[in-house]
């Protein structure tokens, strides 16, 4: 997507840019316009008012044209605000690269003077600059200017310090070229954007600071106008004739506002991490555009996903992230999901709730039943009503989901809170006892630690105490042991299980080990490229796997005991799934692909045990007319 498509999805941003273009081109055509001239006086006119005859906008204390002044005023402030914004930027970025790069001594000479100036204040720092140098505007531009450097300065230090010990800037050292070479060809275009923001949202403010000093009689001098000398002008007849100050004040509102607001815009268009064209803020829920019928509920699982596609529109691709999605789980039970990276676990985990992040995500198709109602489409105040309290999630990281300025405590309480009308002791009482559960030691004490003063598995256990303040009916973990170690992994899988017995808790395991499945799960689901490839009891499935996707995923994970047996890694990788291939999406890669397998969709079929191949491993349970279906 182009950056003008990208500034066109901010709406203020938008504003900004057709404000600023219009006041832009009407300083442009002030030359050739039959205007009075801004500098004659006519004191027998003077202060008339606004739509006066050959007066648009009045006159001012000398009779002078006002709309003139404006305009050939707008076109001189703007001038210097965007010339003080180039020699910054220019002059800031130089610094900035130039003490970034060399570090060291170098660095601290030059940010140590940097600190130096901003010690000052700016505008007592600019106001200093012109008196040492004289009244007038191009002494004015260059205090401006001169106040500035330390802002791009150290912006840009900061930048170039990181991309300095990249290793690109060593190759590039290695292959014989000179600093003044790396700095331009690898260092300066990877700080051009950051260069262009801070630009963007600072030419507001060096026009307003031009315009202060021009206020103060430092900048344009009689009688040459700009914006600031206008206003300053017009201060002695503010009351009596407040016209003369409005104008000129209206105009530097509109500028900087706009400016603002094209800024902002002009920073995200920028952001490499928004080039999805996602410029504004998330839904509270996943957005929904169902085609076709919505399946209705079957059988007596807690939870049932039927058909479920996920769909992420980035740019004029369409990235299908679940091609329907079907699963179920009761009571009591625990479903592990297990999959390569990109299957589409996680997708389905945040599906349920409509929290997968909307633009870019879309619910295309399907269903998602708790308790026989569909979630898909609920109002977000009934998803918010059911999120934490009936459908609970634990995620990956929890130092990344546990927020690191208020303590575990409060934010255990605040979970519970949300959802139920109990005052501050009642919430820290049954804090204590969730931390008790989840057989955190010294729980009173670690109520008011933070999650930095915490390890991985204390905060792991934190952020299951919290999926379990509501007493909710369903949890979805997703790898919620992944960066512990074994002991500690062991400790949270023995809990997870303690916890699902005694309370009769669903739990959705997403995983990658096979070893966690074992343990921990009654039924294990395959994932492939956003689809089931096989779902059973997690003993058959392990002992005689049916896909050939599942097959070789086991004969991926080592054996302890087993010598010296081979791992046999799995050929190829993932399809895109943007571009999945017709038929079997694990057909480039499996060993016993025929032609039937590329041709047409391949249902998942079977009883307890499901497949989606044509020629599996072993045998499952097969309905006849599912059968039928699958080899067509």
């Amino acid at each position: 997507m182009s950056f003008l498509a990208l500034l066109a999805r901010n709406r203020l941003a938008l504003a900004g840019l057709v404000v600023m273009a219009l006041v832009v081109a009407l300083a442009l055509v002030t030359p050739l316009l039959p205007l009075a001239d801004p500098d004659v006086t006519d004191t027998g006119n003077r202060f008339l008012p606004p739509f006066s005859e050959g007066a648009l906008l009045g006159t001012d204390h000398l009779g002078r044209d006002l709309l003139s002044r404006l305009l050939w005023g707008t076109r001189l402030s703007l001038a210097v605000g965007f010339a003080a914004a180039v020699i910054a930027a220019v002059l800031g970025a130089a610094v900035g690269i130039v003490a970034g790069y060399y570090g060291g001594r170098v660095d601290n000479l030059i940010m140590r003077g940097v600190d130096m100036l901003m010690a000052f204040p700016y505008i007592l720092l600019a106001l200093a600059i012109v008196a040492a140098l004289g009244p007038g505007l191009l002494n004015a531009l260059i205090a401006v200017a001169a106040v500035n450097i330390p802002f791009f300065a150290r912006n840009i230090r900061g930048i170039t310090v990181g991309i300095a010990h990249k290793e690109f800037v060593d190759a590039a050292k290695l292959a014989g070229m000179g600093d003044g070479r790396i700095i331009l060809s690898e260092v300066l275009p990877n700080v051009i954007p950051v260069i262009v923001i801070a630009m963007s949202t600072t030419v507001g403010w060096m026009i307003l600071e031009t315009a202060g000093l021009s206020f103060l009689g430092l900048g344009s001098q009689p009688p040459q106008a700009d914006l600031g000398s206008m206003l300053g002008e017009a201060r002695s007849a503010l009351i009596t004739n407040p016209h003369t100050s409005v104008v000129p004040g209206m105009m530097i509102l509109v500028i900087v506002m706009a400016i603002n607001l094209l800024g902002d815009g002009v920073r995200d268009a920028l952001d490499p991490r928004l080039r999805s064209g996602a410029l504004s803020r998330p839904m509270a829920a996943t957005m929904v555009r169902r085609e076709g019928p919505v399946p209705q509920p079957e059988g007596e699982a807690l939870l049932a996903l039927r058909e479920l596609r996920t769909e992420f529109h980035v740019k004029q691709r369409v990235y299908r992230a679940l091609g329907g999605v079907s699963l179920g789980v009761r009571p009591g039970e625990c479903l592990g999901i297990i999959g390569e990276s990109g299957s589409g676990k996680s997708v389905t985990a945040l599906s349920v709730m409509g929290l997968v992040a909307s633009p870019p995500g879309v619910i295309a198709g399907g269903a998602v039943h708790y308790r026989g109602e569909d979630l898909v489409g609920a109002t977000y105040e009934r998803l918010r009503s059911l999120r934490g309290r009936e459908i609970a999630y634990i995620f990956q990281d929890p130092l990344a989901t546990l927020h690191p300025l208020y303590t575990v405590g409060d934010q255990l309480a605040e979970a519970i809170r949300v959802h139920r009308g109990v005052s501050r002791g009642e919430a820290r009482s049954r804090t204590l006892a969730l931390l008790r559960d989840v057989r955190i030691p010294n729980a009173e004490s670690r109520l008011d630690s933070y999650p930095h003063e915490m390890s991985g598995g204390m905060r792991q256990r934190v952020g299951i105490a919290m999926a379990l303040a509501n007493d909710p009916q369903v949890i979805i973990a997703d790898e919620p042991t992944t960066a512990l170690d074994v002991t500690v992994q062991a400790q949270i899988l023995s809990l997870l299980d303690t916890l699902r017995r005694e309370k009769g808790l669903a739990i959705v395991f997403i995983t990658h080990d096979f070893g966690v499945v074992a343990q921990l799960c009654d039924r294990v689901a395959v994932m492939y490229a956003g689809r089931i490839v096989e779902e059973g009891p997690t003993q058959a499935v392990l002992e005689t796997p049916a896909h050939p996707y599942t097959r070789r995923l086991i004969a991926c994970v080592p054996e302890l005991g087993e010598g010296k047996r081979v791992l046999h890694a799995i050929p190829g990788l993932p399809p895109a799934v943007d571009a999945l291939p017709p038929g079997c999406a694990f057909a480039p890669r499996c060993d016993k692909a025929a032609e039937a397998c590329r041709e047409g969709d391949v249902a998942l079929h079977g009883g307890a045990r499901k497949v989606r191949c044509l020629f599996p491993e072993t045998a499952p349970e097969t309905d006849p007319e599912t059968a039928a279906e699958a080899a067509q």
